[in-house]
């Protein structure tokens, strides 16, 4: 074995580092199958073969350690294999959300630092449109599906399969400190500059372990364990696809990745592959269940965690009358990002439907090693009543130490040796977290607090309300008023009004389950909501539209 010379007597201070992770599942299932769409089958043997080539393919490109490599794709075998490759030879992974704007997309890669590009054909435009603003890439490396590079001014080092296949599979990974940097990406806010959040090596195999316990280890809902097959539904851009990459990898379990999202590709996926675990924000989830195809198939096999915006009961309950076990998971771009799941206890796996349904929508109870609580302004840690609302600061192994290259920003985000997320929400006194809102999205009306994401779980009950948004919008007297805008499903287009919809949360009000405050004045029934470029309702262009 290459590396350090030990002498006898003298202990191996184990590092965690990525490359660990592989140890297991080479041992475990080294045979086991990865699938990327229709297009192409491997073993875990093959995955550590491509790792290798990999490695070696950047290093002959004259990548070293402390380089940052970008990369632009859809959910891949070959971005797992950046996953791991890349950190494992002391680089360092940034993720890109393409589907930024232009400017933002240059903002990151300069502030990054990039030193490579990895792209997929489909992204070559966006590239094209900023290369010459480019101030430290220096090489540049292409992906195909089918090998073919379409016509460009953009001057490529490699096509990555051919590169993988000129790179000997022998690339030898060093051993080095735990604390080195591993990835890094951006979190893509609503106002000003994107801001830039980055893991260590130790931070991302203590979030694995720990996220494994918590999906593995506990008799409820959406157990993920060896035996399931992982078809993730959350860009891999986005916080490491919450870091579930990791997870099955270090499982051993058959993985499937679905490259562009399609729903006819998807729902052929989930349903060849036999998927029985997957993860997604609720747009995706809602666009599933939507379609036609959806009511036709057995999907009772799949579970499905959501996360990246409140899961609302109407969107869960459909979920759950196709069979598909859904639950609750929250973490933010700070904390790498799991920090809870909305699994059982034991006394909880008797109730009833609709009282588990209550559970399972709940932002959830804090995975191991997490320490969580909601505090008032000055700290003070609030009841866990479920009731009494504050800001939810939270500390753990795995939380980005500060927003790169951004003091300022980091002073915000990181205060008395807590991270401050931004978000407001309750403890009960099972210990299940409940955000109630963004500090930014909470509706502020004479003085009372209203939360949007109860009025938005609310509404979304009705028979005819596809998926809806609650927002504050200025007012004369009252300071704000909420508002509500829906989508509704095809089959009540035409046949539903806004007085309806009003009708409808009036009787929440009548039933004491939210206050007369809290009842909207203004409603307006749209096509479709804007959202985010992670998916997200997109409650400033909303305040844009409606709040003039």
């Amino acid at each position: 074995m290459p590396g350090k010379t030990f002498q006898p007597g003298e202990w191996y201070q184990y590092p965690l580092l990525i490359k660990k992770l592989l140890v297991t599942p080479l041992a475990y299932a080294p045979g086991q199958e990865i699938v990327y769409r229709d297009k192409l089958r491997m073993t875990y043997r093959d995955l550590y073969e491509r790792i290798r080539r990999l490695a070696r393919g950047l290093e002959k490109l004259g990548v070293k350690k402390g380089d940052t490599i970008c990369v632009f794709d859809y959910d891949s075998n070959r971005y797992l294999e950046c996953f791991f490759a890349i950190p494992m030879m002391g680089a360092v992974l940034h993720t890109m959300n393409w589907r930024l704007s232009p400017e933002q997309i240059l903002y990151t890669m300069n502030h990054a630092e990039d030193d490579v590009v990895i792209i997929h054909t489909d992204f070559l435009p966006i590239l094209e449109a900023i290369k010459d603003k480019l101030t430290t890439v220096k090489r540049f490396i292409v992906v195909t599906d089918d090998g073919k590079v379409p016509e460009t001014k953009i001057k490529f080092d490699f096509e990555y399969e051919q590169m993988l296949k000129g790179a000997a599979p022998d690339f030898e990974f060093e051993d080095f400190d735990e604390n080195t940097k591993a990835t890094t990406f951006y979190t893509t806010g609503t106002t000003g500059l994107p801001k830039g959040v980055y893991f260590s090596h130790r931070q991302l195999v203590l979030h694995t372990l720990s996220t494994a316990v918590a999906f593995g280890c506990i008799e409820s809902v959406g157990r993920f364990r060896t035996n399931d097959i992982y078809m993730p539904l959350t860009p891999m851009f986005h916080a490491h696809a919450w870091g579930i990459p990791y997870i099955a990898t270090l499982y051993g379990v058959k993985q499937v990745y679905p490259g562009r999202y399609e729903p006819e590709m998807l729902l052929k996926l989930i349903l060849g592959e036999k998927v029985t675990f997957s993860h997604c924000v609720p747009t995706i989830l809602h666009m599933l269940v939507s379609s036609p195809v959806a009511k036709k198939v057995d999907l009772s096999k799949w579970k499905v965690v959501i996360g990246g915006a409140a899961l609302t009961r109407g969107l869960a309950k459909a979920a759950m009358d196709l069979g598909i076990q859904v639950f609750s998971g929250f973490g933010m771009s700070e904390t790498c990002p799991v920090m809870t799941l909305a699994n059982l206890k034991p006394h909880m796996l008797e109730w009833e439907k609709d009282r588990v349904l209550e559970t399972v929508i709940k932002t959830g109870f804090p995975i191991p090693l997490i320490e969580l609580e909601v505090v008032d302004p000055s700290g003070k840690p609030m009841p866990h009543d479920g009731k009494t609302t504050g800001e939810v600061v939270m500390r753990c192994p795995w939380l980005t130490q500060g927003y790169f290259k951004d003091p300022d920003r980091t002073r915000e985000l990181w205060q008395h040796g807590w991270l401050h997320g931004g978000d407001i929400g309750h403890i009960d006194p099972e210990g299940y977290l409940q955000i109630t809102d963004r500090l930014k999205d909470v509706i502020k009306t004479g003085g009372e607090w209203i939360s949007s994401l109860e009025l938005e779980s609310l509404v979304s009950q009705h028979p005819a309300v596809s998926e809806a948004a609650a927002i504050g919008v200025p007012d004369t007297k009252w300071g704000e008023r909420p508002m509500i805008v829906v989508v509704l499903k095809p089959d009540f287009k035409g046949k539903v009004s806004p007085e309806d919809i009003k009708a409808f949360l009036q009787k929440a009000v009548d039933e004491g389950r939210i206050p007369k405050y809290g009842l909207p004045d203004k409603y307006a029934i749209v096509d479709a909501i804007p959202k985010t470029s992670v998916g997200k309702i997109n409650k400033i262009a909303l305040r844009d539209q409606y709040g003039k």
